[in-house]
């Protein structure tokens, strides 16, 4: 019986407010075997930060020639500088029958669901799973709560969040953060799930 089966890519964002870093981080606790998918960033490394552990730390000449190689599957130019996530990262990985988990924003999700619809291997391991709040009211409530923001910034964060939680549709599963422990529950269980899809297995698996 053929036991090299495909890994999964578990795409996982939401809105801010949404507890997504928790969420994720409570997850990759839970399951030490997940993969995480590292970015690449032109940012210089803040105190602590490890090059191949928190992010690959590359010059922008650099980022740009691998932008230009059709390296990425998503990026973004966030203020002066450039954060994406390689092919290689995903790709290579659930080759060799890993599960890779990805936490990013709704751009770079919507980017990878674009780039797997080109890419027949992408297609077929990625799942993609939108953290949404209990009600729009309560992720506001979440935001001014943190009194972190200015009313200006908070009001552009819900407009954002609006805008986001649209695309809801473009994506496998919600999950929805009303109870942490349930929304971690979730994730996990479709993690669970889509390690036992027929269409990760190889072709003599039952033979």
């Amino acid at each position: 019986m053929g036991n090299q089966r495909l890994g999964s890519a578990i795409i996982v964002s939401g809105p801010s407010g949404v507890g997504k870093s928790t969420v994720c981080g409570k997850v990759r606790e839970n399951m030490p075997d997940l993969k995480f998918s590292i970015s690449c960033t032109t940012r210089q490394p803040r105190t602590g930060e490890v090059d191949g552990v928190h992010y690959y730390f590359i010059t922008r000449e650099e980022f740009e020639k691998r932008i230009a190689n059709d390296e990425f599957i998503e990026y973004a130019r966030v203020f002066d500088n450039i954060y994406g996530t390689l092919a290689s990262e995903v790709i290579e990985r659930v080759r060799r029958g890993e599960d890779v988990f990805l936490d990013i924003d709704v751009q770079g999700a919507l980017q990878i669901r674009a780039a797997a619809e080109k890419n027949e291997l992408l297609k077929k391991v990625c799942e993609f799973v939108l953290l949404a709040p209990p009600s729009f009211e309560i992720l506001e409530n979440r935001l001014r709560s943190r009194a972190t923001d200015s009313a200006e910034q908070i009001e552009m964060r819900l407009a954002k969040a609006k805008h986001e939680l649209s695309f809801y549709r473009h994506y496998d599963y919600v999950v929805v953060n009303d109870d942490l422990d349930k929304a971690v529950c979730d994730v996990e269980s479709i993690i669970r799930a889509a390690a036992a899809r027929t269409d990760r297995l190889p072709e003599d698996f039952l033979q």
